[in-house]
């Protein structure tokens, strides 16, 4: 009976959250990388995650998006994090690729994160990662020949362009044992990045903002019995002048002493529909997979998309 109670309850609690971040609003694309198998790394979306666990983990994530699509989005990352071994602090960074056709934003960032108790229940913790990012734009390298641009256009002065610019994050994160929540603000400069000069007679802009995204992210963990447990999670994400995107995610793993399996289920609004699959060995190696269906107009058009993550948890500091 306890045990269906605790099910009950973590559906409710994401229901309630799912039907609160909504609102009315449609998915859209934004500016920053996505990941099916948030649940495995959420310190890509917030620095505050740093120094929460009692050891430090290493993720190798690669995305391969709509498959069957030329040039499609696709995505590569490596990420290292954990706490200071006598104090309440965390630090991690992270490598991040993200491709799209002629375009492409290679970021380097490091965080930094401090948390503390502040009650018998929940710990909080702040973070800030700081960094490098470039973006590229390379309009001669369409593998077809075709040039997507005209030759003769004034405002094209070479063929590829990139630009470096400083990028930062900061985030907020408060957790016990079983449920957490948090904020997280990305690209917190909303720089202007400018690859070719405006031409003032015909009022033409070549100019795109770096807006400001804004996270929102909540979880529930639930011990079934001794060997199997359930993970939820919804993720909001949110920029002014966009809609919002919520993701809802589910996790059920299977745990015995040398092993642990996963299996769950990612669900995008009005963008995707997701299967995820996974194994822990020796409480140290992991291995993730998903695949993304996508339930909107494009879906007639790609055969899906791909997610592959390794990772390695290091033994205890504290």
């Amino acid at each position: 009976m306890n045990t269906i109670k605790s099910i009950l309850k973590a559906a409710l609690a994401l229901a309630l959250m799912v039907g609160l971040s909504l609102g009315g609003h449609r998915l859209a694309a934004q500016q920053i990388s996505h990941y099916t198998q948030a649940l495995l790394n959420p310190y890509l979306y917030n620095p505050a995650v740093a120094g929460t666990n009692n050891y430090f983990q290493m993720r190798i994530a690669n995305r391969l998006q709509w498959i069957g699509i030329d040039d499609a989005p696709v995505t590569f990352n490596v990420s290292c994090y954990g706490p200071f071994a006598k104090r309440d602090m965390g630090w991690g960074a992270y490598i991040t690729s993200d491709n799209t056709g002629p375009t492409g934003k290679l970021s380097v960032m490091g965080s930094y994160a401090y948390n503390l108790q502040i009650n018998k229940d929940f710990r909080l913790s702040g973070g800030l990662a700081l960094g490098m990012m470039q973006y590229r734009l390379d309009l001669g390298s369409n593998p077809s020949g075709e040039l997507p641009y005209d030759p003769d256009d004034p405002a094209i002065l070479d063929a590829a362009k990139s630009r470096f610019l400083p990028d930062a994050s900061i985030g907020l994160y408060l957790w016990n044992a079983s449920f957490n929540v948090g904020f997280a603000i990305h690209q917190l400069f909303g720089q202007k990045v400018s690859f070719y000069p405006e031409m003032v007679g015909n009022n033409r802009k070549t100019r795109s903002v770096l807006k400001q995204h804004y996270m929102l992210s909540g979880g529930y963990w639930v011990p079934l019995n001794k060997k199997w447990d359930l993970e939820t999670s919804l993720i909001t994400r949110f920029m002014f002048g966009a809609p919002i995107e919520v993701e809802a995610n589910a996790k059920l793993a299977y745990r015995e002493r040398n092993y642990e399996v996963w299996g769950g289920l990612s669900v995008r609004w009005r963008d995707a529909v997701s299967l995820l699959m996974g194994t822990t060995v020796k409480k140290k190696y992991i291995i993730g997979y998903s695949f993304d269906w996508s339930v909107m107009g494009i879906s007639r058009y790609n055969a899906g998309s791909h997610e592959i993550m390794v990772g390695y948890l290091f033994d205890k500091l504290k």
